[in-house]
């Protein structure tokens, strides 16, 4: 007989304990908090809020996920009267990889990250009664006799996927770091705020890398490293990214025509924004502007 080899398992679920995609009102306060023996994370699909833990408190925003390692303290609010939509997952996992997510652990999701992410959610959406969006789902989910074959299985795979690839990214970050402390260059977690708030601030202008290192006295190494490990990408895109970002949301805040919004956002040509809106987010901006009308309508049930 032939040899087998049996494949590694790194990290391994099989468990879930709650699993809700709810869309909060602008009163939303868990009132105190809570603690648990399990892991949990949250990601904000649309809003603000803010969650508190025993290590710090955190303002998260669309795209942004915060892991609760078990047993830590945490609670939540709204922030600026905003309704907001969230997923909470929680789970048991005894893997040993999991220690990445300890302490403070918080994630923006990349693209590719992101769709994972809804493929666990339209499985939930069916494999489910009442399904995970329902506003009356409560506790530990519950098979719906209906459910499309695999459904569970599907759920768990994606959510082990999506965990590994976050490990592999915070494990890039933290490799770009040590080798930038061996060469005497370790940018500070203020100097990456102020660069990000720069950014943010100067959404409609253009900028180039070197300028970047002008403007904030950090050589094009310190300013890959520092990108590195709190994005995963390069400075530049992380650039290019808040431009779609914004130009997404003024698409669904429906804030002007496709034209308006490039010029906004200080692309030279509407060409060059769709070129790059597209590369960014896989669709151009007028697709995107029909399809969030048609991903409402899913998610929302």
């Amino acid at each position: 007989m032939r040899p087998r080899h049996v494949l590694k398992e790194e990290l391994t679920i099989r468990k879930l304990v709650t699993f809700y995609y709810r869309e909060m009102s602008k009163h939303f306060s868990t009132k105190g908090g809570e603690r648990h023996d399990f892991w949990e994370f949250i990601y904000i699909d649309k809003g603000e809020v803010e969650f508190y833990t025993d290590l710090g408190t955190y303002h998260l925003r669309q795209g942004d996920i915060l892991f609760f390692m078990p047993d830590l303290f945490h609670g939540g609010r709204s922030l600026n009267k905003t309704i907001c939509n969230i997923i909470i997952l929680s789970f048991e996992c005894d893997s040993a990889c999991m220690s990445v997510f300890e302490g403070e652990c918080r994630f923006r999701l990349q693209e590719d990250e992101y769709q994972i992410l809804s493929l666990i959610v339209q499985e939930g959406l069916q494999a489910f009664d009442p399904p995970v969006n329902s506003p009356m789902i409560s506790g530990c989910p519950h098979e719906r006799e209906s459910a499309a074959f695999g459904g569970e299985q599907l759920i768990r795979n994606y959510l082990e996927i999506f965990l590994i690839r976050l490990i592999r990214r915070r494990r890039a970050e933290q490799s770009a770091r040590s080798k930038a402390a061996l060469v005497g260059e370790v940018p500070t977690n203020e100097s990456f705020s102020k660069i990000i708030q720069f950014m943010k601030s100067h959404i409609e202008q253009n900028y180039t890398l070197d300028q970047l290192c002008d403007i904030f006295a950090i050589s094009r190494t310190g300013l890959k490293m520092i990108f590195k490990e709190h994005t995963g990408i390069g400075a530049m895109e992380y650039f290019n990214r808040l431009k779609v970002d914004r130009a997404k949301q003024l698409i669904r805040e429906e804030n002007g025509n496709i034209s308006s919004i490039a010029e906004s956002l200080g692309y030279s040509s509407i060409h060059h924004f769709s070129k790059q809106f597209k590369r960014i987010a896989d669709m151009t901006p007028s697709e995107y502007a029909r399809s969030i009308l048609a991903r409402t309508r899913r998610i929302g049930g």
